[in-house]
């Protein structure tokens, strides 16, 4: 498949016919600067060793998904607020999303799903080299039957019953990442570049009862209330409140 639209939205695209993962063949290609500029993106419809969080397997059938990795470079904006960048990815996706299924519920499960009335079709996955490059990927079931699904609790535009448009998908996402990533550039902040509202009114998680799995088995318990300035989620539970980072979640559930 062509994608006119998002090459123009992209600083560079490639497309390959097939990648172990897009994430780890675009950090070895993070060294030419020149090369793979800001905004660079590598993406396929065949990834075969795909990674999610906490170095979580991620395998889907040829055809069925696409992988989409995208370069950051030279973020100038404070490090503690680096925490919104897989949060601005989400919300890129969800809008994407939104975009072509305008009559389901689509929305962030914090802090790196898409949903689709209620179920996961696409993941998030922020990584760092060093301080000045951050490649993000997101994995988006497009063409998966619901018998090619790995969990009941995934979808995907086939199962919603709407072929996807791959390259305004990927156009869509790429702008509206842009958007907001410079948003956090110029103002310096997610408060004020009004990231943090626009997310805040995407998530899902927020109003709701959920559990939170964190290392050695220790798990909370409450409502999510709001978004921290850094993009912690805040939990009210028995004991208080309690905010608490993406890097230290093994999984946020409804509870």
């Amino acid at each position: 498949m062509d994608y006119p639209n998002a090459s123009v939205a992209a600083a560079r695209l490639e497309v390959v016919p097939f990648a172990g993962s897009t994430n780890a063949d675009l950090m070895q290609k993070a060294s030419d600067a020149a090369g793979w500029p800001h905004l660079s993106v590598l993406l396929t419809d065949d990834q075969r060793a795909g990674r999610g969080r906490l170095d979580r397997q991620w395998q889907t059938p040829a055809g069925a998904s696409l992988a989409i990795s995208v370069l950051l470079r030279d973020l100038a904006f404070p490090a503690e607020q680096r925490g919104w960048i897989p949060l601005a990815a989400g919300l890129a996706m969800a809008d994407a999303v939104a975009a072509q299924l305008p009559e389901s519920q689509v929305g962030v499960k914090w802090p790196n799903d898409v949903l689709v009335n209620g179920r996961k079709i696409c993941g998030i996955l922020a990584e760092a080299s060093g301080s000045d490059v951050i490649v993000i990927g997101a994995g988006v079931n497009t063409a998966m039957t619901s018998e090619q699904l790995p969990v009941a609790t995934a979808t995907s535009f086939a199962v919603e019953g709407v072929p996807c448009d791959s390259d305004l998908l990927v156009a869509g996402y790429l702008a509206r990442l842009d958007a907001h990533i410079s948003g956090l550039v110029e103002h310096g902040s997610a408060q004020r570049s009004g990231l943090r509202t626009a997310v805040s009114a995407r998530c899902l998680s927020l109003g709701q009862e959920v559990r939170v799995h964190l290392p050695g088995d220790r798990e909370l318990q409450g409502q999510a209330l709001r978004l921290t300035q850094d993009g912690q989620i805040v939990v009210a539970t028995a004991a208080g409140e309690i905010a608490v980072a993406a890097g230290d979640v093994v999984h946020l559930r409804t509870a």
